[in-house]
């Protein structure tokens, strides 16, 4: 399928082959070194065609808002996954978003005959097609990125009034020079991913 064609010509086209229906399925925050770990599943309404549906990272924190609001409203099936920093360090960020995968699309309440995932299939999850910039490519993928997104920054947004030294409603956790000034100067929260580098070389204690 073309990249630049129709967000949900993927999804027809499995459909049409008796492959539905199709679920997405996407993350957000495996790149942040605070906050959790967010993996969403979603099946779209057969025919649906939602107004502003795009990759999450190419809409606006309003725009995010608006799809995220119609795709509750519509008869879209959604689950949702999350996993902290601790157990993140414990079991790793990968290990993490692949159970997560497996998990939401296991989750919810119709069981797909396919599921989409961005950029590459996930082991023991049936059905699995991984599929090049998803978000971009299928609804259903781009469907879950939504979700994942929003969900996670109302997340760091609730973190940031209990530490709002961090500025964790502004960056979301990731590693901007605004939170990596705040790392350097407060050190790690308990909502930092010690097992990384630039929070565990600010948990260090300094060389004498």
């Amino acid at each position: 399928m073309r990249r630049d064609g129709d967000l949900y010509a993927l999804e027809a086209a499995l459909v049409r082959r008796g492959l539905g229906p199709v679920a997405g399925a996407d993350e957000a925050g495996r790149g942040a070194c605070a906050g959790p770990l967010v993996v969403a599943a979603v099946i779209l309404p057969p025919s649906a065609r939602l107004e502003e549906l795009n990759d999450s990272k190419l809409l606006t924190e309003a725009a995010r808002e608006r799809v995220f609001e119609r795709l509750r409203r519509s008869r879209a099936l959604i689950s949702v996954v999350s996993y902290g920093p601790r157990e993140i360090d414990r079991r790793g960020v990968s290990v993490c978003n692949l159970e997560g995968m497996r998990v939401a699309v296991a989750r919810l309440p119709e069981r797909p005959g396919y599921a989409l995932t961005d950029g590459f299939a996930v082991p023991g999850l049936p059905g699995s097609l991984g599929v090049v910039k998803g978000d971009r490519t299928a609804a259903c993928v781009a469907a879950a990125g939504v979700v994942a997104k929003v969900t996670r920054d109302r997340i760091m947004g609730e973190l940031d009034g209990r530490h709002p030294e961090y500025g964790f409603a502004v960056h979301k956790g990731y590693s901007t020079p605004g939170h990596e000034a705040a790392l350097r100067r407060w050190g790690p929260s308990e909502q930092h991913r010690l097992s990384y580098a630039n929070v565990a070389a600010c948990a260090a204690p300094a060389p004498a």
